[in-house]
């Protein structure tokens, strides 16, 4: 037994563990990048080793995080100083995820803002949404937890995209939050998926016309 989680809700460990290997799956979630919480208390959360491999997570693969830096910390996943920074800020954040999918993550290198053409990432989203731009790739995780609060105030909204780091997004429902990085996904993937349609309408050749 993990003496880390055995205290812990089966509820909120069921949920994680199910959210996780559905998110993998999609291609959210690497066997080197990804990390995944859920806030137990006011000064404890709960989070991913860093050497979990998200389709296969088990109890084994949490560990419980306090405000107490002792050696809990350096099993931990490397995003957990960000997951914590963003609880203490965001009193309504009880789960947080940072997801790298594809598409997103690709479509964020080559422009400024995301704006979603098909009807769900219209509706759920937005239609203007800012990327963030790092800067310094080599800095990024020493400014990552500040930043990332940052922007999450500046914009408003539950989710920020970083360019070509991913989608860090935060919520009430873990499930709820797995949705939305779907939505951000798949709304990213009509785009490319668009654009590559109206190129080859404009290139006769492809047709052989």
């Amino acid at each position: 037994m993990n003496i880390h989680t055995r205290d812990i809700n089966q509820e909120v460990t069921r949920q994680i563990l199910g959210v996780s290997a559905t998110m993998f799956s999609k291609g959210f979630f690497g066997i080197f990048y990804g990390s995944l919480s859920a806030r137990i208390s006011k000064d404890r959360f709960l989070i991913n080793k860093s050497q979990a491999i998200f389709d296969k997570l088990t109890l084994k693969n949490l560990i419980l995080l306090d405000n107490t830096h002792d050696y809990r910390w350096n099993e931990a996943s490397k995003d957990s100083h960000i997951h914590a920074n963003i609880y203490t800020n965001f009193s309504e954040a009880k789960f947080v995820s940072y997801t790298m999918p594809p598409y997103i993550t690709a479509f964020s290198l080559k422009n400024a803002t995301f704006a979603p053409k098909d009807y769900f990432g219209c509706v759920y989203l937005g239609e203007n949404i800012p990327i963030v731009d790092p800067k310094d790739f080599e800095t990024w995780y020493e400014r990552a937890d500040t930043d990332i609060v940052r922007h999450f105030k500046q914009s408003q909204q539950d989710f920020i995209i970083v360019r070509g780091y991913g989608v860090y997004a935060y919520g009430r429902d873990i499930e709820e939050i797995a949705k939305k990085i779907d939505i951000i996904e798949q709304s990213a993937k009509i785009l490319a998926l668009s654009q590559g349609l109206m190129l080859n309408l404009q290139d006769h050749t492809y047709y052989g016309i």
